[in-house]
């Protein structure tokens, strides 16, 4: 989710840092191809929207009508159920200064905002492998599909792995180009959504939570007025009823996932996990194929605690898709 500073002490490194890479690799060849994030890389065709969205400040009215939008989308049951924010991250963030300090359960390995955020609340977190080392816990946290394994999880199984009383927090980042039923929020569950991710349009910053009326007021009043810019509620207003755009999306992402897995898999690497808009490779020498992307100006996430599995992005075009074919050979 978002992007970061891919090297420096003590920083969480994230895909989308083309500074980094360019520091890494000087010398390698321009434009850099960017598959280090799990970002639509065709994204939706937003038509000119009045300049008054950028002339004034967003009125009540406006943000209703986007998390109307929202609400249909993902299957909440109205406009009250639904907090919008600027991106899913700030909503990382929020979370864990309105819950009593708990123990959190974070399922991993996955995005590592969550578990950080959490602790920077003040809670006792730890990073557990399934579930099952997650019972009991006032807080369970998990990605689904879980980046970057893309592991899937239930709102029920995660519901009964929680202490009584607890919170579930399911992030579900990139759930939309998937063929998965959407998680309704229900009291003790926050279903965390990303607009950009799905539609292309991640510099917007627009993200929504899925939460039991009271909880999500409490957030939005956390993130203060006009948390969400103009343009990205005419944005999302725009493309989220677009059920259409989103199936042709998903079945065109699905295509170039499954053509990146075949050259993933003549490249000697084995596909360990994925979406439609990312997959997660273990090779046997991950460093030095991290290091020949790079010379050739092909951007991928690596993973510093995993250092021979790497995840790659979908290329957005022939020349991108010939570059990485030419290296993976």
């Amino acid at each position: 989710m978002g992007s970061g500073v891919e090297e420096g002490p003590g920083a969480i490194p994230h895909g989308g840092d083309l500074g980094a890479a360019r520091r890494l690799f000087p010398e390698a060849p321009e434009p850099w191809i960017d598959l280090s994030t799990g970002i639509n890389p065709v994204p939706y065709p937003l038509p000119p929207f009045e300049a008054s969205a950028l002339h004034r400040l967003p009125s009540p009215d406006d943000l209703g009508r986007l998390k109307a939008a929202a609400a249909d989308a993902y299957g909440a049951p109205d406009a009250d159920h639904v907090a919008a924010a600027p991106g899913t991250q700030i909503l990382i963030e929020t979370l864990p200064r309105l819950v009593p300090k708990s123990h959190v359960a974070v399922v991993g390995p996955t995005y590592a905002e969550h578990a950080a955020a959490w602790t920077r609340g003040g809670h006792a977190v730890e990073v557990v492998p399934d579930l099952a080392g997650a019972a009991g816990a006032g807080v369970v946290v998990a990605v689904s599909p879980n980046n970057p394994d893309g592991r899937i999880f239930s709102s029920c199984d995660l519901r009964r792995a929680v202490a009584p009383g607890g919170l579930v927090v399911l992030d579900q980042a990139f759930a939309d180009l998937e063929e998965m039923p959407p998680a309704a929020p229900a009291p003790g569950l926050v279903v965390l959504r990303s607009f950009g991710k799905t539609f292309g349009l991640a510099g917007l910053r627009l993200g929504f939570a899925l939460a039991e009326p009271a909880l999500a007021r409490r957030l939005e009043a956390a993130l203060g007025p006009w948390a969400v810019s103009g343009p990205a509620i005419a944005a999302g207003v725009i493309a989220l009823p677009d059920a259409g755009w989103r199936r042709e999306a998903a079945a065109a992402r699905g295509h170039d996932a499954a053509r990146l897995d075949r050259m993933i898999l003549r490249a000697g690497g084995r596909v360990i996990g994925g979406t439609r808009l990312f997959r997660t490779a273990t090779f046997d020498d991950g460093p030095g194929l991290f290091r020949r992307l790079g010379e050739a100006g092909l951007y991928v996430r690596r993973f510093p605690e995993r250092p021979n599995d790497l995840r790659f992005g979908l290329p957005l075009d022939k020349a991108a898709w010939c570059r990485l074919s030419r290296v993976l050979k």
